[in-house]
């Protein structure tokens, strides 16, 4: 496969990837969370509507996974990653005029389309371009982009508020159309690969088969363990340990500055250490992180927890990628492949985990520290999978 070996080039490459998932998931999903009260408070909409508004990106998020590469195929990677730019841009401004449930619930839609179009296709433009020394911190860097929005979440847009509701979903629109601008020309050429055939491709994919399947369980388990603390957290340390409203926005300031650090340090660890011992070593921290959540009071020990539970949710994808170029290694087409369902399965279990955690929730009495057990259950099971599939593994085989 040819590399671009353009160091500029490459770093615009990255830097396209950047920008679209700070577009089209940092911002166009997180900024949704502190703009619930004021939307309510606006009486925009009411409370039920409001939340019920906030699934349909995640909804949306499924949707665009299923259709990225079938977009990439037939328009191409770089217009189809450039047009979801535009159609996020476009969702922040429509968004600024809440007509109707139905007018707002079809934009926000939209914008998780985009954002899960996004996810499939950024990454896969961008990494073939990459030296195999850097692709870590590539991944981690294009990555960055959800940490970076997360971040801004919980500084941007309470600055934006100030100048009304409006004016928020407006200033988000100029925000991610500059932002669109600004890539538009740094997107790579797609670099062209074909399907494996014949007896080969055929081996390589039944070599592959079982540690595939027990990446995409692992990535779901992740969804599954990263969901409790992302929809959760503030009302926790606002209602849960009755520390107020003023000091949740710290914390979740905190947990966005860790998602900020997460993708580029993980992708740095994993170019050194390689991805599964990363991908351990990152798991373990969060569980800990979670436990120390659950049963601490320590007001700093809290925050350092904070800023490990941040890092998670953007850092899983340059692992998991990663973890994907182990297991198919010179082979970008079923690479792809593989990326696109992973991020399908993440997807749907992440919609079902929001749902299911918030039917437990309400059915607990508000229990946050079960809700977070749970979470670190499912981490656990990583774990334990790993360490089974270690000792049934036959001798001479490669692992994960």
């Amino acid at each position: 496969m040819d590399i671009v070996e353009d160091r500029g080039a490459t770093a615009r490459a990255i830097f396209a990837g950047l920008c679209a998932s700070l577009v089209g998931i940092g911002l166009a999903r997180f900024a949704y969370t502190p703009l619930i009260p004021p939307m309510i408070e606006a009486h925009w909409f009411v409370a039920s509507d409001v939340v019920y508004l906030g699934a349909a990106n995640l909804v949306g998020y499924l949707v665009g996974a299923l259709l990225g590469r079938p977009l990439a195929r037939r328009y191409g990677a770089r217009p189809a990653l450039r047009a979801m730019m535009v159609l996020t841009s476009l969702a922040f401004f429509a968004c600024a005029f809440p007509l109707s449930v139905g007018w707002f619930f079809a934009w926000r839609l939209l914008s998780g389309v985009s954002g899960g179009v996004i996810m499939v296709l950024a990454a896969s433009t961008v990494l073939p371009h990459v030296p195999a020394a850097r692709k870590g911190m590539a991944s981690g860097a294009i990555f960055l982009g959800i940490g970076v929005g997360i971040a801004a979440s919980g500084t941007l847009v309470p600055l934006l508020l100030d100048a009304g509701m409006r004016a928020t979903w407006l200033g988000l629109g100029v925000l991610s159309l500059v932002l669109t601008v600004a890539s538009w020309r740094c997107w790579p050429h797609a670099v062209h690969t074909h399907a494996p055939v014949g007896p080969a491709g055929a081996a390589v994919n039944a070599a592959a088969r079982a540690d595939l399947m027990l990446l995409y369980v692992q990535y779901a388990l992740m969804a599954v363990g990263l969901v409790p603390l992302m929809m959760f957290l503030v009302d926790y340390v606002a209602r849960g340990l009755g520390w107020g409203s003023h000091e949740a926005a710290l914390f979740w300031i905190v947990y966005g500055v860790g998602a900020m650090a997460g993708p580029m340090a993980y992708g740095w660890l994993s170019d050194r250490l390689g991805a599964m011992a990363t991908s351990h070593l990152m798991i373990w921290l969060q569980i800990g992180a979670v436990v120390l959540m659950m049963y601490s009071t320590h007001h700093l020990l809290l925050m350092l927890a904070t800023l490990v539970i941040g890092s998670f949710p953007p850092g899983v994808p340059p692992i998991t990628l990663a973890r994907v170029h182990r297991i198919l290694p010179a082979d970008a087409h079923a690479q792809n492949i593989v990326w696109s369902r992973a991020t399908t399965v993440f997807a749907l279990v992440q919609a079902l985990a929001g749902y299911g955690y918030s039917y437990l929730f309400a059915q607990s009495g508000g229990d946050h520290r079960l809700l977070m057990g749970v979470g670190v259950l499912a981490l656990a099971v990583i774990i334990l999978s790993d360490f089974a599939k270690k000792v049934l593994a036959k001798p001479g085989r490669a692992l994960l």
